[in-house]
């Protein structure tokens, strides 16, 4: 019996071993990001030089991220929301401070962009810039009449199932309203109708809603005019040379997404250290040249070689087009239910 119990024993020790050996002991950072919007090389020398793992997500949209964030069921460490959205999770509190003691590296940030970011953080204490650009029309060359300046040619009928539509609601309505000649951020009920019944009477030229996918179908020529951010212009451009990019004379929206700390974080300590490490100038390059959004570390545009993509007006665009710009901004729980609703009656087909 006593032999019995110590094999026993001696089992039980080394299963235990065993699992132990599988396990990953590694201190970790939970990051919640955009689809296709980090070089994965970058994580995994963040993993090599400081020993914590990345568990790494994607999300499509910021009403997404930010339903999955306020339930709290999920716990990420790094999230990274456009301004608006970062607006209005200041104002619910659901971010923490972040301790800048602890990502010196913010200092390659410039400063311009830290002015901008105040609008929707004053003080900077919740964000750090990571991308920043402009929202546009991309065109076939060979599949449409002539240069396009206005956003008109998404709801031309000439047009029809040829038209790659942003599937967003604040980027779709944006858009309405800007070639109506209104404010991105309206509040104006009578303003917010319009601009939905313009989107309604363009549904049935849309030969899709997309986000991500936007650029494979510009790439491949399966449509001749899409809704897409700069950043994923400059990339499509570079492998189809008929495609062009364009922010309408209309004016659209610039953005500037950043990085946060959600409070109910696993790891503050881990945050801080993988956004400094985002921060760092060579990293923020390895980053922009990978993902090709425009970035707002000075020291990273320093260092871009190529002076088409240094000087390139889609990835740093001159002030007259930034002067057609507005940022968003979060207008409140019952504006942003009226174009929620208004965006499902859109894309629903209702008339």
């Amino acid at each position: 019996m006593k032999k019995l119990l110590v094999l026993l024993m001696i089992s039980v020790m080394a299963i235990s071993l065993l699992e132990g050996c599988g396990k990953d002991n590694r201190e970790k950072v939970y990051v919640y990001n955009w689809g296709e919007y980090i070089d994965p090389d970058v994580r995994d020398q963040f993993e090599k030089e400081t020993g914590i793992r990345v568990i790494y997500e994607e999300f499509e949209q910021n009403e997404d991220m930010y339903a999955r964030i306020k339930t709290g069921a999920v716990r990420y460490d790094v999230v990274c929301p456009s301004d608006y959205m970062i607006q209005r999770m200041i104002g619910e509190d659901m971010l923490t401070e972040i301790d800048f003691d602890k990502v010196e590296n913010i200092k390659n940030i410039d400063p311009a962009y830290l002015e901008s970011a105040e609008d929707f953080d004053p003080g900077n204490k919740y964000s750090v810039p990571y991308c920043w650009g402009t929202l546009g029309i991309l065109y076939n060359k060979t599949m449409v009449d002539g240069p396009i300046d206005s956003w008109s040619a998404i709801f031309d009928e000439k047009y029809s199932g040829n038209i790659l539509m942003m599937d967003s609601v604040r980027d779709a309505f944006g858009i309405a309203l800007s070639y109506l000649g209104y404010d991105i951020n309206a509040t104006d009920e009578t303003q917010i109708d319009e601009a939905a019944e313009l989107l309604k009477k363009q549904y049935p030229l849309v030969q899709a809603y997309v986000v991500d996918q936007v650029r494979d179908k510009m790439i491949g020529g399966e449509a001749a005019i899409g809704v897409i951010y700069s950043g994923e212009a400059i990339y499509t451009k570079r492998e189809n040379p008929d495609l062009e990019y364009v922010v309408p004379k209309e004016g659209s929206n610039v953005w500037i997404d950043g990085w946060v700390i959600p409070k109910n974080c696993r790891s503050k300590v881990n945050a801080e250290a993988f956004i400094n490490f985002l921060c760092r100038g060579d990293i923020a390059l390895k980053n922009f040249e990978y993902i090709t959004y425009s970035t707002p570390n000075k020291v990273a545009r320093e260092m871009i070689t190529d002076a088409d993509i240094k000087n390139s007006p889609v990835a740093f665009p001159d002030q007259s087009i930034l002067d057609r710009c507005s940022t968003f901004q979060f207008l409140g729980d019952k504006m942003e239910a009226l174009y929620n609703d208004k965006w499902n009656e859109v894309k629903s087909g209702i008339k």
